[in-house]
């Protein structure tokens, strides 16, 4: 048997073990490969923008860990930061300078953000700021759009994009938070008046990714996020940024500073860890406090502000600080591996739209030249991109050593860590594994 059959083997044995003590042997469904038809991997190092599967096997990887490797993996001064920290202690359970330092820090250069509260995930900040939305306003429902993802809260899992892909809802959901959950459609300002106009004045908030990326990367169209700003203000609705992906990702103040619009209460995330689970909310000082100890609204945590995660924040703020060109060089990388990627699509006569904004980034394939051309605006068209044609070219490119997001609704990401180097190889591969698609 050759090696790559043996390493097969075992990895399909190792999966076997996983599977009878954990639901599909993983811990997060994407991870489980399913959507392109590949076994899921098992890696055991990642430096860089390169990671090593439990076979020694080399891959370079656009999925940057869903995100939070903004400076690549594994950075010598976020790693030097966390090991610093454990030598003092892993965790308190009680208040730390560093956390107030890296508040401080967050709520200066964040628009709009007065305040802030450290939790672990993202989840856990959008269920958060929901609940203080709706004790705020009084109100019960909350706007959100198709294809776009806040978690697996039950307000939030219905046609969330991603993983979510194909349900519109989670059997669990109850009928009550599907039944206050109005969906829209992203780009679309006249189905978020109809949203509106359905709900008879019940919503406490519009929760949105700014730029989607549970649908592929979709950026808002001109106006959009204005709009949601405007209806939000004459209604008294709160406008909530999830910012748990673009947050730091597109700039030092994230899609916010970005696009000029300010929202009441904004999450973050994903990048701002490191790779340490670190995730936030914050907004208003009004808002803010309602939260207790401040206020009646209650929400804690045992991990929350973790010193090892904290300590992994202000190192990666220390970076971006020290290096106020990054998110130029990230753009130009994007942007040259994006205008080949197309390119090559062309060559290969397979109709394809790469739509990104900084360093996020998506291949669609469309199923005709005048889609490809039209692009994706919002779930509808991410919906019925030809998903049997990315998971061959998703095969072609893993075949190939370069590791993409393994569904067609993942945003890929561009890190600190991607050169010229890292394109060339990519795009040779793309080269083969488009042809072998066509």
């Amino acid at each position: 048997m050759s090696v790559a059959g043996r390493h097969a083997g075992a990895l399909a044995k190792l999966f076997e073990r996983g599977a009878r003590v954990t639901p599909g042997g993983v811990h997060s469904p994407v991870r489980s490969f399913r959507a392109v038809g590949s076994p899921p991997m098992a890696l055991i190092e990642a430096r860089g923008a390169r990671v090593w599967d439990a076979y020694g096997r080399e891959y370079l990887d656009w999925i940057g860990a869903w995100g939070p490797a903004l400076l690549g993996h594994n950075p010598p001064a976020i790693a030097s930061a966390v090991t610093h920290q454990l030598e003092r202690g892993a965790l308190f359970g009680l208040a730390a300078p560093h956390e107030v330092e890296l508040a401080e820090r967050i709520t200066a250069r964040v628009p709009g953000l007065d305040m802030v509260r450290f939790v672990v995930s993202g989840t856990e900040a959008a269920m958060t700021a929901l609940r203080l939305a709706r004790a705020a306003t009084g109100r019960s429902a909350v706007v959100k759009f198709a294809g776009c993802y806040h978690g697996h809260g039950d307000a939030f899992l219905i046609r969330a994009g991603s993983g979510a892909a194909g349900a519109p809802e989670s059997p669990g959901v109850t009928e009550g938070a599907v039944r206050d959950t109005l969906v829209a459609r992203y780009n679309d300002l006249a189905d978020v008046d109809r949203a509106f106009h359905d709900a008879d004045g019940k919503i406490a908030a519009v929760f949105v990714e700014p730029v989607a990326g549970n649908m592929g990367c979709v950026p808002p169209e001109p106006g959009f996020l204005e709009g949601l700003r405007a209806r939000c203000d004459t209604t008294g609705a709160l406008l909530v940024f999830d910012e748990v992906i673009t947050g730091f990702r597109l700039g030092p103040g994230g899609a916010s500073s970005l696009f000029g619009v300010r929202a009441d209460l904004v999450l973050l995330g994903k990048a701002l860890g490191g790779g340490l689970p670190l995730a936030a909310y914050g907004g208003r000082r009004d808002l803010m406090r309602l939260i207790a100890p401040e206020g009646p609204v209650y929400q804690a945590g045992t991990f929350a502000a973790h010193p090892l995660s904290i300590a992994a924040g202000l190192a990666v703020l220390d970076a971006l600080d020290a290096d106020p060109q990054l998110w130029s060089r990230l753009d130009r990388t994007t942007e040259r591996l994006a205008q080949g990627l197309e390119a090559a699509a062309r060559e290969t006569g397979v109709p394809v739209r790469v739509q990104r904004v900084g360093s996020m980034w998506t291949v669609f394939f469309m199923w005709t030249v005048v889609l490809a051309e039209k692009g994706v605006r919002s779930w509808d068209d991410a919906g019925g991109v030809d998903r049997e044609k990315f998971a061959a070219f998703h095969r072609g490119m893993l075949s190939r050593g370069v590791l993409l997001p393994p569904s067609p609704f993942e945003t890929a990401f561009t890190s600190a860590s991607h050169g010229e180097p890292e394109v060339e190889i990519t795009l040779a591969a793309a080269r083969a594994a488009l042809a072998e698609a066509a």
